[in-house]
């Protein structure tokens, strides 16, 4: 996995990382990935509020889905922590916000050309 870095705004990062559900989803994500219903079961929280949560993330990348199969074949959605750090910087009366987040690095195959 590679590591993007991102700047988003200050205020709206502050205010969804204020948010205890959120904290508590990304806290959890960032040990294994989670479906929906066990978020909701550990984080003693309806399931739709907790996919409000996490569409809030994801808007922010700081959670992804992804696609889980199980023994039968049923597929199911699952969702893994992206965030890796925080970072704040308070200069000349204003804040910005660096993020560090985990990326998946697809390799972009091209066949050697010769140029001669």
């Amino acid at each position: 996995m590679g590591i993007a870095t991102m700047e988003w705004e200050a205020g709206t990062l502050f205010e969804l990382l204020g948010d205890e559900l959120a904290r508590t989803i990304i806290a959890l994500t960032s040990v294994e990935s989670l479906s929906a219903d066990a978020l909701s079961d550990r984080c003693s929280s309806s399931r739709p509020t907790v996919y409000r949560r996490l569409d809030e993330l994801q808007q922010y990348d700081l959670v992804a889905e992804r696609t889980e199969y199980d023994a039968d074949g049923n597929h199911y959605k699952t969702y893994e922590c992206q965030l890796e750090q925080v970072c704040v910087d308070v200069d000349d009366g204003s804040f910005a916000v660096d993020l560090r987040l985990r990326r998946d690095v697809v390799d972009d195959v091209d066949g050697d050309e010769d140029d001669s």
